[in-house]
């Protein structure tokens, strides 16, 4: 992978012929991408079962009247009962040590600390927690775009931390200028 090629902070859209249910219409931002893979997180399929106070009661962590709710999602099909909470960052705010730098001002952490904060009504705004994400081994994510399953573009944060869900991924293609009715299943190389 050559240092233009790096996807990481940046959106994946998956293509009409995407053969993997999981990914079906699926938007992902990606988290991170190298030469040894890539990691990314589902914006846009709800767990409609689990709301953030419900998962709050299952981790044993007291909400107190100020809670912060914030999305709960389907990060992806790897590890579903691991979450990461992507988050804002104020600009020269440092991330703690379990947090990673996704841009200058989104992170993704992954301690119980960040959601005891949401539950006592603080916590970096806007936010949403992921449940599982998308894993890519070497080489693998770039082929999958190569064959055209995935389309990038650059991050939206009104898609990413929106609240339709069903309407992320059409509007994700009209970012691109692209009306999802003209997209074809097939690819098309000459």
């Amino acid at each position: 992978m050559d240092e233009d090629a790096n996807l990481t902070g940046k959106m994946l859209i998956a293509m009409p012929g995407m053969r993997d249910p999981r990914f079906e219409h699926s938007v992902i931002l990606i988290c991170a991408h190298s030469d040894e893979g890539a990691m990314g997180l589902v914006v846009n399929r709800a767990i409609p079962e689990i709301g953030f106070s419900e998962l709050l009661a299952q981790l044993d962590i007291a909400a107190s009247d100020d809670l912060i709710e914030i999305p709960v999602g389907f990060g992806g099909p790897v590890e579903p009962g691991r979450g990461f909470v992507l988050h804002h960052v104020p600009r020269g705010i440092e991330i703690g040590v379990d947090g990673m730098r996704i841009a200058e001002d989104l992170a993704m952490s992954t301690t119980r600390d960040i959601l005891e904060n949401y539950a006592r009504g603080h916590g970096p705004q806007p936010a949403m927690l992921a449940l599982g994400y998308a894993g890519w081994g070497p080489g693998q994510l770039d082929s999958e775009i190569r064959q055209n399953g995935w389309l990038t573009t650059e991050r939206g944060d009104e898609i990413i931390f929106g609240t339709d869900n069903a309407g992320k991924w059409r509007a994700a293609l009209r970012s691109l200028g692209i009306d999802p009715v003209v997209l074809s299943p097939d690819a098309g190389h000459a």
